[in-house]
């Protein structure tokens, strides 16, 4: 049976120091993705951490995989976006999902529940928190509470 691993990442819309925080994304994507059997990455698309962290994975998957990671993106109701460029997203992504429990709640609460779950399902929750405000913070204090392990790039130095 696979072990599969399943790390989501959660940041901020708009973050400082982005250098920085690719820095330490592309070491540890480097670790797991040669540490674990298996790995699947859960993101979003809401934000400049989301973009920075799934280019660096699609640079991961590219350098160090060897057919063992799955990068998906995770969306809380199907978006216009999405359903007009079908083929360029699942170009990127190996997977687009549509979070079936976000997708049946009230549009100003979708993204929220929608991190819920990819909390639920993940063993690790990457995150670049930098202030205690905001969806990001919430939902990683919501890992934290769920018992996940948790790794704040915006904590780390260099």
């Amino acid at each position: 049976m696979l072990n599969i691993y399943t790390v989501s990442f959660f940041g901020h819309r708009y973050i400082d120091n982005a250098s920085e925080v690719e820095q330490h994304l592309d070491c540890l994507l480097h670790d797991l993705i040669v540490q674990k059997e298996y790995v699947e990455f859960l993101v979003g698309r809401d934000g400049d951490f989301d973009t920075i962290a799934s280019a660096a994975i699609k640079r991961a998957i590219h350098s160090y995989g060897y057919g063992n990671a799955h990068f998906i993106l995770m969306l809380p109701y199907m978006k216009a976006e999405y359903r007009d460029n079908e083929k360029e997203f699942l170009d990127y992504y190996d997977e687009v999902e549509v979070c079936t429990e976000s997708s049946k709640a009230h549009p100003k609460s979708a993204i929220q529940v929608r991190n819920r779950c990819m909390v639920d399902r993940s063993d690790l929750v990457v995150c670049c928190i930098q202030h205690k405000s905001g969806g990001a913070y919430k939902t990683v204090q919501y890992a934290v509470k769920q018992g996940k392990q948790v790794r704040n790039l915006s904590d780390c130095q260099l």
